[in-house]
């Protein structure tokens, strides 16, 4: 359980480090994808913790509404990586709603404790953020824009799962006699 303790302050400086880095602003999209089985230790998909998806949940939310960021928090497989957003968040972006509601063993944890806990929430089907964080290797690069760069954050793990972030920026088009001005670098 000492593990538990740390996750949310692991989670906290992950967060906060790639809004940063990714110079996010008010009303841009951070989407999560996490397995809360390989946070506390397990595979992927065979021992989801309710404990731990709140306490990551609990964090993510602190800091995405300190940076009044969007919070998208991606599903597992069985619902197809669909994304639990606030509604203001698919009105907001012209996102469609699916009619389903994710729980532990088809969602995962963290998904299904969003669901319970945003204030107004709704699943979507897909989103394309401006940034991404995956804790335990979840695969969220289908829900970020089209061009997505590593960041190397300084938090590597978050309980014992591998955390993998992205930030995007825009596409680089035009050829060699284009100029380019970069947001964000």
């Amino acid at each position: 359980m000492e593990e538990l303790a740390a996750i949310g302050s692991q989670v906290r400086e992950a967060a906060e480090e790639l809004i940063q880095t990714a110079c996010l602003s008010a009303g841009q999209i951070l989407v999560i994808g996490c397995s809360t089985s390989e946070v506390i230790g397990a595979r992927i998909g065979t021992g989801g913790s309710a404990e731990a998806a709140r306490l990551i949940l609990e964090n993510l939310r602190s800091v995405c509404r300190q940076y009044s960021i969007a919070l998208a928090v991606q599903c597992c497989e069985h619902l197809n990586r669909a994304l639990v957003v606030e509604r203001s968040t698919m009105q907001q972006y012209g996102l469609e709603q699916v009619a389903v509601v994710p729980v532990p063993k088809a969602g995962g944890a963290l998904a299904a404790h969003a669901m319970r806990d945003f204030d107004d929430a709704v699943v979507v089907e897909a989103i394309a953020a401006h940034a991404g964080l995956d804790i335990g290797c979840t695969l969220i690069g289908m829900h970020l824009r089209r061009v997505a760069v590593p960041v190397r954050l300084k938090q590597k793990i978050i309980g014992q799962a591998i955390v993998i972030a992205a930030r995007t920026r825009p596409k680089l088009i035009g050829g060699v006699r284009a100029v380019y001005e970069l947001p964000n670098e």
